[in-house]
């Protein structure tokens, strides 16, 4: 078991420092010319010490007024302890091509939810999410799923 946990550990600094430093920064670049990329939206939440605002690109998982996130590190990713901390959140969700509006939301994390079914449905009900998806599953080392109810 303590093998199985220090492979957990490494695997997440490895996907950690390779979302950080390569796979976010073009999404977070596009995001900041106003340019929406198709499959993304922008989640904002509060830091829960500094208060201040931070953005983290999420998968476009949104069924009607509800957007579904899957977070691959669980409980330790950086949005999810800030949305314990305070679940009024906003969400920059795509609106045209390659544009995007801020909604304002509330989110729920859902430990009893089944994140991989979850990824089924929503890949079901927006097809373009599934490479997301399949992302998602292969960088994770704990699947959580996060509801934001968006006003």
């Amino acid at each position: 078991m303590a093998g199985a946990a220090a492979a957990g550990s490494t695997k997440y600094r490895v996907v950690q420092a390779l979302q950080l430093r390569l796979l976010n920064p073009p999404i977070r670049w596009l995001l900041a010319q106003r340019l929406q990329p198709p499959g993304y939206a922008l989640l904002e939440t509060r830091g829960r010490v500094s208060g201040e605002p931070r953005r983290t690109p999420v998968g476009d998982g949104r069924i009607g007024d509800v957007l579904w996130i899957v977070a691959e590190h669980g409980q330790r990713s950086g949005y999810v302890r800030n949305i314990r901390t305070d679940p009024h959140v906003r969400v920059k969700v795509p609106a045209g091509f390659l544009r995007g509006r801020w909604r304002d939301g509330v989110a729920t994390i859902l430990p009893d939810d089944d994140p991989r079914r979850r990824q089924r449905a929503i890949a079901r009900a927006r097809p373009g999410s599934a490479l997301n998806a399949f992302v998602v599953r292969t960088m994770s080392t704990e699947l959580l799923t996060v509801r934001i109810d968006l006003q």
